[in-house]
């Protein structure tokens, strides 16, 4: 499990995560929700050690990330950032053997081939194995990114707004895959969501923050609730179910 306590990031005199203890559970989806600026992919980029806490620690199997060799961190906990734009021409074939490198060291072995070829029959991108990154859609270059982050092979999986971009069918496409990948793979999958349907529907735990902090965390039941989501979002929200089944939820 990922434990993270008292975690706080400051910019200036801005606090943009303040004193936040979780422990996000082994397999399954956890879905980070929260409006703009409630310090969501900021917490997921220091549990990831792509950003340095200002105070706190974060353990991932009881490893401390501060003191946890590069390498081998790299084999348990794998992420997507937002901003995963390649400026170099790569076909989709070269940007997965990048997921390798933490266990070949550019050396790859046929194990590492074989991986490589898993994730992108996995992610159905057969067809695009050869093409380059700059010939895809949007929809197809957020897939191959995510085979790229499953070939790392790690127990955990962190995706900063990985539906970023995408159309309502590439995006629950995506989330179909990674509900696919939690329960097929046996993956932990962390994400930061925007869409609080998507939420709803793909995620086993719902962590909820605002204003740097956590407001609210449990199962999906727990939190899709009006009474919950209404004060931190500070929106009027309805929850439509039929026959105690979640349909959607809408904004007021």
């Amino acid at each position: 499990m990922i434990v993270t306590s008292e975690v706080t990031k400051n910019y200036g005199n801005s606090c943009v995560v303040d004193g936040v203890s979780l422990t996000l559970p082994a397999c399954g989806i956890t879905a980070i929700i929260g409006p703009n600026g409630a310090g969501k992919s900021t917490l997921l980029s220091m549990i990831s050690r792509l950003m340095g806490m200002d105070r706190g620690s974060v353990t991932v199997d009881g490893l401390d990330i501060t003191k946890t060799p590069s390498d081998v961190l790299a084999r348990r906990l794998s992420i997507l950032r937002q901003d995963n734009h390649m400026t170099a021409r790569l076909t989709v074939r070269d940007l997965v053997s990048f997921g390798r490198y933490p266990h070949s060291k550019g050396r790859p072995t046929a194990n590492d081939q074989r991986h490589i070829n898993e994730a992108i029959s996995y992610l159905a991108l057969d067809e695009l194995a050869d093409r380059f990154l700059d010939e895809l859609s949007g929809g197809q270059r957020q897939r191959a990114f995510v085979a790229m982050v499953l070939c790392q092979d790690t127990d955990y999986v962190l995706l900063d707004e990985p539906l970023n971009n995408l159309d309502m069918k590439h995006a629950m496409g995506m989330m179909k895959l990674l509900r696919r990948a939690a329960d097929d793979l046996g993956k932990t999958v962390v994400l930061v969501l925007h869409d609080i349907n998507f939420a709803s529907w793909y995620a086993d735990t719902i962590v909820a923050m605002k204003h740097g902090k956590v407001a609210a965390q449990g199962p999906v039941k727990e939190m899709i609730r009006p009474e919950v989501l209404g004060p931190i979002y500070e929106m009027d929200i309805k929850v439509h179910e039929i026959g105690g089944q979640l349909i959607s939820v809408y904004y007021g």
